[in-house]
């Protein structure tokens, strides 16, 4: 009697218990990933040429980003069949939640671990920063201590949702013009997904990368610089380096 009332009130939701880790949800996921990290390579491209990171840098930057996000997913996936309602609908709440309120808590933990860093002379934690040359020590100490602020704000977020205000308002919540499973899913774990995580992915980034501190960002001219050939009697005199001819044009 159980067995069928449970399938009957599964059948309802639309979503079953099991179709976010089931195939079809598993190739949803899947497609997501690799959409999400096509984006970020993008992203390197969209860089000014003089200002884009080397493949290493853009490699350790983005990789804090994708454990990050590999870990809340996870928990994401793990804690919408435990929630009362229907599951599609708890990991679309979920992933909005994380994209902005969880966004602003990491953004907060990275400021505060940046300031750290400058304050009691910490390189190893300022987000964006390795060395010259590279040392995969400081990525490895920024990637863990990325995982541990995405852990913070995902367990603050999941604590909210399990208020009991918070469940019986969400829990009621459907999907309601979608009632084809597959169709669902496509929708919470990949349509929504990636033009929100176009946005959060591109954000993330910037606050990953580094900036070095005095520049300012505002700056959107180059200075070209250009060999002046001497002239041939060889008079050093002669010679002029591109800013002393700016200098001159603007006197």
């Amino acid at each position: 009697m159980n067995n069928t009332s449970d399938s009957i009130y599964w059948s309802e939701l639309h979503c079953s218990k099991d179709a976010l880790t089931d195939t079809y949800g598993w190739f949803m996921q899947f497609l997501l990933a690799v959409l999400a990290f096509t984006c970020l390579i993008g992203k390197r491209f969209c860089e000014p040429r003089y200002a884009r990171r080397p493949w290493l840098i853009w490699f350790y930057d983005t990789s804090k980003q994708g454990l990050g996000a590999l870990i809340i997913h996870a928990a994401n996936v793990w804690l919408s069949p435990h929630l009362t309602g229907n599951p599609c609908t708890w990991y679309i709440v979920n992933f909005m939640l994380d994209s902005t309120l969880g966004l602003l808590i990491i953004w907060a933990g990275i400021r505060w671990a940046q300031n750290c860093a400058r304050t009691y002379d910490i390189p190893l934690i300022n987000f964006g920063e390795y060395g010259k040359p590279p040392m995969c020590t400081a990525w490895l100490c920024q990637c863990v201590l990325y995982a541990a602020l995405a852990t913070f704000a995902k367990s603050m977020l999941a604590l909210v949702l399990r208020l009991p205000p918070v469940v019986a308002v969400l829990s009621t919540l459907r999907l309601s013009p979608v009632s084809d499973q597959r169709i669902e899913l496509a929708v919470v774990m990949l349509i929504i997904p990636f033009f929100v995580n176009i946005l959060i992915f591109w954000v993330t980034d910037n606050f990953l990368m580094y900036h070095p501190r005095g520049v300012s960002s505002k700056i959107k001219t180059k200075v070209r610089y250009q060999s002046i050939k001497k002239d041939k009697s060889g008079s050093e005199d002669d010679e002029q380096s591109a800013d002393e001819r700016l200098l001159g044009a603007s006197v």
